[in-house]
């Protein structure tokens, strides 16, 4: 192999190398930001044909309907434990922080967090719907059939 042809084929082994390197780093860099959907049932049955749970330490999302009566919030901290439920059966989400102004009781949220027990979940952020049209579609899919309950009180204090 004369010398030119040994330099083009450096080059291109080089080449490849690099971008196989750089997809490889990128994958593993996205890993630690992937985060999936469940639903309360989801995460208790498990998720799919399969019914894969998520296992502990890992990073989810989880949406549904909060439980009237479960909003435990800490006296002398910002800590908040509440209740979610969709279909089946109810886990439970602790959250230090304050809530957005739409959460309350009755109301579709959704949670970001990591899971710390087969039913608890650690949360690091607390969405929640912010009218009655729109939902997002996994949701939607997910709390289907669930009655939505009104607040019981106005926060503009009329009536």
């Amino acid at each position: 192999m004369n010398p030119r042809r040994k330099k083009r084929l450096f080059t291109v082994v080089a080449v490849i190398f690099g971008i196989g390197s750089a997809v490889g780093l990128t994958l593993y860099a996205l890993q630690e930001n992937i985060n999936l959907f469940y639903t309360p049932s989801e995460l208790i049955a498990g998720k799919g044909e399969n019914k894969e749970k998520p296992q502990i330490g890992q990073k989810l999302r989880i949406g549904g309907m909060v439980v009237p009566g479960s909003v435990v919030r800490d006296e002398a901290s910002l800590d908040v434990e509440f209740k979610l439920i969709d279909t089946g059966p109810m886990v439970t989400i602790r959250y230090e922080g304050i809530l957005p102004d739409l959460f309350r009781e009755g109301q579709g949220i959704v949670a970001q967090g990591t899971l710390v027990e087969p039913n608890v979940v650690e949360a690091f952020e607390v969405l929640a719907k912010h009218d009655e049209e729109y939902m997002p579609s996994e949701v939607a899919e997910a709390v289907k059939g669930i009655k939505h309950e009104k607040p019981k009180y106005n926060l503009n204090n009329e009536g």
